[in-house]
């Protein structure tokens, strides 16, 4: 028997042909009836005969028809494997400067997260988890290449890895799964700017582009008071009148309820969402702000006088920047509004992560996709003397970073420290896929099995060459380029108020610990990356140098 292509087909009417002529051969020929008289005796012969040759028919067919259904079972291709049952989904979801002011890490007590907290209950949350660089550029691309920026030499805004030789053709982790046999999908801010997005870049990063990241609606003109540096733009925050849906996360979140819903189920998919807010400007309307009276609202502990015991270089990695000191937002009265104005709009980013979670489980997908939620670092109001990141202080390197899904445990957490880098190794593992042996980061799948498994690895922050922190569940040891050292107890010390080794004569009591804790220090960091602009510190012969522009200490704005 030859079966074409279409097996089932063939076997069928190979199967109504016969069946047809077994029946025309009991007297049915197409529809066409003969009405023929006959004696009575005949009309006896032909119903003995009929009878006979129906029974001889019927037998025949019968083994027909069997032997026909065993040849449409070999036929028939096999049964497709349904990838969902294999290897799960993924959906990543991004926010932009978000801090620990969520429920799950209880980072300020006045903050409201249901979305959040919720996804945290039904799942594992990393509650020592910090960046690799506190700065979007540089920590985005460590995530999603798996390298560390002392490994890429990317440690400013600029540049993108496409655009440097030695990094092209790294593969990053939409790619490695797109690789895997999953459809790939990125909406809103993932990698920093317009990074992917270019002509010649976006067909080769991920399979489906939604919308870039936004502010949305503005108003007319600048909500506060000019501010240092330029007066720069996105500096701003406050409310004004408009509408949630006028927001650009908003539509990022539109996109991704969409795309939910839309998503084939033929194979598995990686979905990567990424919020704009909190970053500045920190816009919200009136019902988020509302959440937060002025007159109750809580302010973070901001210790005068808090930089005493810091070394000057600790100025020099955040040396000229847009981002106002405190001493700016507290004689312009702006302290209390920022904070304020923060707390409005990770509240309003909730909503929108929430609105994504709420798609995601009225889907068909719901019980066999990975949510992981991360920011990319944290950001200062007003605690150490200064607003924004760039430093290593646990307000800027810790962050956020929850696990939820299949066989990821319920409403635990894990404090053992841990890394953005180890996503891509992470998210490989659970996903069944091959963990590409360059990698940089390691696996929490033994934290997802046991949240109280132990990580010898601390978590690395770098912000510039030759400035790191080295973070374990205790300790937070930093250094600088210039050899200037801070040490941190943050079990006794939660907000890193009091530099244990400010006093030279001290550090011999600490000794062990600083010696634990710096044999993790990078000893081979890559040089500046081509294309390497904005928010550059080089630590030369004859001084530090802040985007090409020698520092002079004598002009330092505290």
């Amino acid at each position: 028997m030859i079966v074409g292509t279409s097996g089932h087909g063939c076997v069928l009417g190979q199967l109504g042909g016969v069946l047809g002529l077994l029946d025309g051969g009991v007297g049915r020929q197409t529809g066409v009836h003969r009405s023929v008289k006959l004696k009575a005796s005949d009309r006896v012969h032909l119903f003995e005969s009929k009878a006979c040759c129906i029974m001889r028919s019927t037998c025949f067919s019968l083994f027909l028809m069997g032997f026909l259904f065993c040849e449409l079972a070999a036929a028939a291709p096999p049964e497709p494997v349904d990838p969902q049952s294999k290897r799960p989904n993924i959906l990543m979801i991004a926010i932009d400067d978000l801090n620990d002011w969520v429920e799950p890490l209880g980072g300020h007590p006045d903050v409201k997260t249901p979305f959040m907290k919720r996804l945290a209950s039904r799942g594992l949350t990393f509650t020592n988890a910090h960046c690799q660089a506190p700065l979007c550029n540089p920590s985005r691309t460590s995530l999603m290449t798996g390298r560390r920026p002392t490994t890429t030499g990317v440690y400013g805004l600029s540049p993108w890895i496409r655009n440097v030789p030695q990094l092209k053709d790294l593969v990053t982790m939409p790619q490695h799964f797109h690789q895997a046999g999953y459809q790939t999908l990125i909406g809103g801010k993932i990698y920093h700017g317009g990074n992917g997005r270019r002509k010649k870049d976006r067909e080769n990063e991920c399979d489906v582009w939604g919308p870039n990241a936004q502010v949305g609606a503005k108003p007319p003109q600048k909500l506060i008071p000019p501010t240092p540096g330029g007066n720069h733009p996105l500096m701003d925050w406050g409310t004004f009148d408009h509408r949630d849906e006028d927001k650009g996360d908003w539509q990022v979140a539109s996109w991704a309820v969409d795309a939910i819903k839309e998503m084939p189920s033929d194979e598995p998919f990686f979905l990567s969402v990424g919020f704009f807010l909190p970053h500045v400007p920190c816009y919200a309307t009136q019902k988020w702000f509302d959440l937060y009276p002025s007159e109750t609202l809580t302010m973070p502990p901001m210790l005068k006088g808090d930089r005493g015991d810091t070394p000057e270089s600790s100025w020099y990695i955040h040396w000229d920047l847009p981002e106002p000191r405190l001493s700016w937002l507290d004689q312009n009265n702006q302290t209390k509004p920022l904070v304020r104005a923060y707390l409005a709009s990770v509240s309003f980013v909730d909503s929108q992560v929430g609105r994504v979670l709420n798609a995601l489980e009225a889907s068909p997908f719901a019980d066999n996709t990975i949510v992981v939620l991360w920011s990319d670092h944290g950001y200062h109001l007003g605690e150490k003397e200064i607003s924004g990141k760039n430093t290593l202080w646990t307000h800027s390197t810790r962050v956020p970073l929850i696990f939820a899904g299949p066989k990821i445990p319920m409403g635990k957490t894990c404090n053992q420290p841990v890394e953005l880098l180890d996503l891509y190794p992470t998210l490989s593992e659970l996903a069944n896929l091959d963990v590409p042996a360059d990698l940089e980061g390691i696996s929490l799948a033994p934290q997802v099995n046991d949240p109280s498994a132990y990580r010898e690895r601390p978590a690395i922050c770098t912000h510039n060459a030759g400035n790191h922190s080295v973070c374990d569940a205790r300790w937070r040891y930093i250094v600088y380029a210039d050899g200037a050292e801070e040490l941190y107890d943050r079990t006794a010390d939660p907000f890193e108020h009091s530099n244990l080794i400010a006093d030279a004569d001290k550090r011999d009591m600490y000794l062990e610990t600083i010696k634990g804790l710096s044999k993790w220090l990078p000893t081979d960091e890559a040089a500046l990356a081509v294309g390497s602009a904005n928010r550059i510190l080089e630590k030369r012969d004859d001084g530090f140098y802040w985007q090409e522009k020698k520092i002079d200490p004598a002009k330092l704005v505290r």
